[in-house]
């Protein structure tokens, strides 16, 4: 039995892998702020889990989460280009100086491994596709270059210090538990929701940009795998964490007027700033060195968080 540390545990990927790692009989601390993970998130587990309302910007209150903790997850962010784009200090602060507090406390500790949850936003808006991890990072937003500066402390603390790290570049995860509430939240939480509720959608731009939509237990699982994967392969290393397909917001929003029985339409707005046209992955590394393959297609992924969406309303 090992215990994991998970950093922004009241977010929707943070208690999905607090979730699974229960499930595995292992042993779960996680801290949060509760500035954007939500409190009901954790509802049915809070009393199996050590949980610790801190900021990661308190470095004394996260070495002393770290003591005697074997992996870290690190998932804690404001996870939002467009208010990195409003407000890049805030962002900067909560996910780079935040990201260096985490190492540092790590490194003290002598944790085994740290995971962190890093952003295919780093490939910026290339036209190459999939993206590759060898390609040139191009960060468009504050939000993907506070995410790639973070990134590449994951991979200093390694060569410096020996902490053995892993970065995950996550493409657009969706699922059960992701709020819906903010003006910042995933589009898919933000479309099932109102759609359930016979409520107009709003896509920004024309619909035809595409996103490698990722269902949560493919992150979970890309996570545990990257604690245990033999440092030889890993360590100081970055990896895609998607499906390896691409769909449009377009042919998405066909597939939820199915789901949720919504017969209206989507109305249009003007693009986003910091946002990118296409994403797609090439998953090939994190298949070979991680031993990763997707286990839930989009379509199945899309229908579970309906369903689960649906059981809360």
């Amino acid at each position: 039995m090992a215990l994991y540390l998970i950093t922004g545990i009241g977010g929707f990927i943070g208690s999905s892998l607090a979730r699974e790692l229960l499930r595995r009989g292992e042993q779960v601390r996680g801290i949060d702020n509760f500035s954007t993970g939500r409190r009901e998130n954790l509802a049915q587990i809070l009393g199996q889990i050590d949980c610790r309302e801190i900021d990661i910007l308190d470095l004394e209150a996260v070495k002393s989460a770290c003591a005697g903790v074997d992996f870290v997850l690190h998932q804690a962010a404001i996870p939002s280009v467009p208010k990195s784009v409003l407000d890049p200090i805030a962002s900067n602060r909560a996910n780079v100086d935040g990201t260096v507090n985490v190492l540092v406390a790590a490194r003290d500790a002598k944790v085994k491994r740290v995971v962190y949850a890093a952003s295919s936003s780093a490939y910026g808006d290339t036209p190459t596709l999939p993206k590759h991890e060898g390609m040139t990072p191009d960060p468009i937003s504050p939000y993907a270059v506070a995410k790639l500066a973070s990134e590449r402390y994951m991979i200093s603390f390694y060569r410096c210090y020996g902490l053995e790290t892993v970065a995950l570049r996550y493409f657009n995860i969706f699922g059960p538990r992701q709020d819906p509430s903010s003006p910042y939240s995933g589009v898919l939480a933000k479309f099932i929701t109102l759609m359930l509720k016979g409520k107009q959608p709003t896509m920004f731009g024309d619909g035809e940009q595409s996103r490698d939509f990722t269902y949560i237990d493919n992150a979970v699982e890309a996570n545990l795998l990257a604690c245990k994967a033999p440092a030889v392969q890993v360590a100081g290393k970055v990896f895609n964490v998607a499906t390896g397909r691409r769909v449009t917001l377009n042919e998405t929003f066909k597939l939820l007027q199915e789901l949720t029985s919504y017969s209206g339409t989507a109305t249009y707005g003007e693009e986003r700033g910091g946002d990118i046209k296409h994403s797609m992955a090439d998953i090939s590394l994190a298949e070979k060195h991680l031993g990763y393959k997707p286990k839930v297609n989009f379509e199945d992924g899309l229908r579970r968080t309906v369903e689960w969406y649906r059981s809360e309303t």
